[in-house]
């Protein structure tokens, strides 16, 4: 298996994640705006990257591997190495799908940052707005479709149309530099990067991708309520402000511009409900914090590895000797498992007059730091399959005695049918 196939688990249990916790944010956002209001309902769009984030934490897996160096999977034979049964050297199907998502992030991330380039490059010839003073930057764009925008994450700065004094009066530009304001300082581009990350790393996914224009919305309403808390008079002047912007020449994915495809009508028909009150508000946010951990929690909760599935023991390596009394050690190959996965098939046909031995080997992590070699054999001097388990520390020989004794008689000496299997597991290849 390739270092690629190691990073399947923790992409589907990302996809998972990211699918249920979006599905719940999709149910309870219109419940939680008009509850709790547009501006803390907004951060239910946490909960997703929040899941995804706990699962691909590690946890403790009680399972305490000393750092060894790596050894070589080696079942010693006096005879020559057989080749490995259902080994193959062409690349898994598993690679080729992260490789394939590989690509497609690639093509996101490239794509995204060349549509924020572009949209930047209108911005070259801009000029220094000067008529009003806010703690970030205030830039005029040389044509009418660029702006009114919030650009950038590190460094904020609000975006005004050509025709921005021809366009608005005097109460519709304070308004308008209100609303961008607001996004600035509640860092909504920051909240467009982390989205815009998702929608790479899941481009594949449907869900996400008919998330993106829900999240810009409930950012764009959540601002609309914060100018109109501090503004409530303004809510006829704020709607015709609205309805005289155009859209953005271009998407922005790290900023927030006001774009035809915001449903603007909504937005309009948003301002005429009563404002929620501080106290309302205040407790809708320890809400929204509290379900959003508590549901992060429960996520970690459940992506709990499992020993076969632990990321800090990824592959073992084992050193076993196979041996029968007054013989030489069977079998001879060399590999590297996965833990509790994945078998070894080893097959030794050196012994004159015996069936073949055969043997299908397995590593993974047990109780209290173990870890259990389990070995089923059969051929040779054995008249039927055995499956000695073999409980050991990583690092250390563990040995185990199979078989029978087989009194003589009528002048036939006694045979020894006893096998002795020593194993030594690390971790590493």
């Amino acid at each position: 298996m390739s270092s690629l196939e190691s990073w399947l688990p923790s992409l589907w249990l990302a996809i998972l994640a990211s699918t249920l916790s979006l599905v719940w944010v999709f149910l309870m956002r219109r419940p939680m705006r008009r509850w709790l209001g547009a501006e803390t309902a907004f951060f239910l769009w946490a909960l997703p990257p929040v899941a995804i984030v706990m699962t691909q934490l590690p946890h403790p897996t009680g399972i305490a591997l000393p750092p060894l160096p790596p050894l070589i999977v080696s079942v010693t034979q006096a005879s020559a190495i057989p080749a490995a049964h259902g080994v193959s050297s062409t690349l898994h199907a598993s690679s080729l799908l992260v490789l394939t998502w590989l690509i497609g992030v690639a093509i996101c991330a490239v794509t995204a940052v060349a549509r924020q380039r572009r949209y930047e490059r209108h911005l070259h010839t801009a000029v220094r707005w000067t008529a009003a003073e806010l703690v970030w930057p205030i830039w005029q764009a040389p044509d009418t479709r660029t702006g009114p925008a919030m650009v950038g994450a590190w460094r904020p700065r609000i975006v005004l149309p050509g025709d921005f004094e021809q366009r608005y009066d005097a109460t519709e530009q304070a308004l308008i530099l209100a609303h961008e304001a607001s996004h600035a300082s509640r860092r909504d581009g920051w909240w467009c990067l982390v989205a815009q990350a998702m929608a790479c790393l899941f481009w594949f996914h449907p869900l996400v991708w008919w998330a993106l224009p829900a999240f810009r919305h409930d950012q764009e309403l959540a601002c609309d309520a914060a100018v109109m808390r501090k503004q409530p008079g303004q809510r006829r002047r704020y709607a015709l402000a609205m309805l005289k912007t155009q859209g953005a020449i271009d998407a922005l994915p790290v900023g927030c511009a006001w774009s035809p495809r915001h449903p603007v009508m909504e937005r309009v028909a948003m301002l005429k409900r009563s404002q929620v009150g501080c106290v309302r508000r205040w407790v809708g946010k320890v809400t929204v914090v509290g379900l959003v951990c508590a549901l992060g929690g429960v996520v970690y909760a459940s992506a709990v590895d499992t020993p076969s599935a632990s990321p800090d023991v990824k592959r073992f390596t084992l050193k076993l000797e196979v041996a029968t009394k007054g013989q030489p050690a069977h079998l001879h190959s060399t590999s590297c498992l996965a833990p509790g996965r994945e078998h070894y098939e080893l097959t030794d046909t050196s012994t004159e007059g015996l069936p073949p031995w055969h043997a299908l080997i397995s590593v993974s992590p047990a109780e209290k730091g173990q870890l259990m070699v389990n070995v089923e054999m059969s051929g040779g001097t054995l008249d039927k399959t055995i499956n000695p388990k073999i409980l050991v520390l990583a690092g250390q020989q563990g040995t185990i005695q199979v078989g029978e004794k087989i009194e003589g008689g009528a002048g036939k000496p006694e045979e020894d049918r006893t096998i002795s299997i020593k194993a030594t597991p690390s971790v590493g290849c």
